[in-house]
C-alpha cells in the first residue's frame, strides 16, 4: 500500500482534527487544513510547518455547501493533488427534542450529516478525476445505537454518516478509491467537555488509535479498540431492553 502523502483534514483547528494534523505532520506528510476559526488554524499551520512536508490552510464552513468543492479544489491545486480526505468537521451541541431548542439539533444535523455529504461529494469528484484516493469519514460509536435526550440528534447525524460510508464502500469495492469509517468513543476533546464517564480516553491515545486505523485503511474501526469494539458490538446485538440501559 503506497503512502498517502497529501492529506486534507476538515475541522482541523481543534480537537481530533488538530490531533490528527499533528500526528501526520510528524510523519512528514503534506497537509491541507480547513476550519471556520482561521486564526487558530493558521497558528497551528505555522507550528506544523517545521515538520510537515507542506501545510496550506483555508477557511471553510461545511454548511456553506457551494464553497466546499471550491475550497477542496483550491487546496488540491496548492498541494498538487489529494491522496486522502478526512471528513472530520462536526458539532456536538444538542438538546432534548421537543424542549424548544430545535435550532441546536438542526444545526448539529446540518453540520455533521449534510456537511459530511457535501464534503464527500467534493472529495469524490476529485478522486474520480484522479482515479484514486482515500476518503475517511469520522462518525461516532453513537452511530451504533441512538442516544437519548441531548444526544439524540447527534447520534442520528452520525448514524447517517456511517450509512453514507457503507453505501460508498459497496459502490467502490475493488476499485482504487477506498472508504474508511472511523467511529470514536469518548475521547478528551472540547466536544466531550462535561461528559462524565470512566470510559474517556486521553486525547493522545484516541488520536493515535484513529491515525493507526486510518493508515491501515480499515473499512470500519471503533476507536480506541478497547473498550469500544466490544461495546459497539454489544450495543448492536444485545436485546433492546438491555442495550437501552447501556445508553
Amino acid at each position: 500500500m503506497s503512502t498517502r502523502e497529501k492529506i486534507l483534514i476538515t475541522g482541523a483547528s481543534s480537537g481530533l482534527g488538530e490531533g490528527m494534523a499533528r500526528a501526520f505532520a510528524k510523519q512528514g506528510r503534506s497537509l491541507a487544513l480547513c476550519a471556520r476559526r482561521v486564526d487558530r488554524l493558521e497558528a497551528l499551520a505555522q507550528e506544523l510547518r517545521a515538520e510537515a512536508g507542506t501545510v496550506v490552510t483555508a477557511a471553510l464552513d461545511v454548511t456553506d455547501f457551494d464553497s466546499v468543492p471550491v475550497v477542496f479544489r483550491q487546496l488540491r491545486d496548492e498541494l498538487g493533488g489529494l491522496d486522502r480526505v478526512i471528513v472530520n468537521a462536526g458539532l456536538g451541541k444538542g438538546a432534548p427534542i421537543g424542549t424548544g431548542k430545535a435550532h441546536a439539533n438542526l444545526e448539529t444535523v446540518q453540520t455533521n450529516l449534510t456537511g459530511a455529504l457535501a464534503q464527500a461529494e467534493a472529495a469524490l469528484e476529485i478522486f474520480r478525476e484522479q482515479g484514486a484516493g482515500h476518503l475517511v469519514l469520522i462518525s461516532s460509536v453513537s452511530a451504533t445505537r441512538g442516544l437519548p435526550k441531548a444526544q439524540a440528534a447527534y447520534s442520528a447525524s452520525k448514524a447517517g454518516v456511517t450509512a453514507l460510508g457503507q453505501g460508498l464502500q459497496a459502490e467502490f469495492a475493488g476499485k482504487p478509491i477506498t472508504i474508511t469509517i472511523i467511529e470514536p468513543g469518548y475521547i478528551e476533546t472540547d466536544i466531550n467537555r462535561g461528559v462524565k464517564t470512566r470510559l474517556m480516553a486521553k486525547t493522545d491515545d484516541g488520536v493515535a488509535a484513529m491515525v493507526a486505523a486510518i493508515e491501515a485503511e480499515k473499512a470500519h474501526a471503533a476507536v480506541p479498540r478497547w473498550p469500544w469494539e466490544p461495546l459497539a458490538a454489544a450495543l448492536r446485538h444485545l436485546p433492546e431492553p438491555v442495550s437501552r440501559r447501556l445508553v
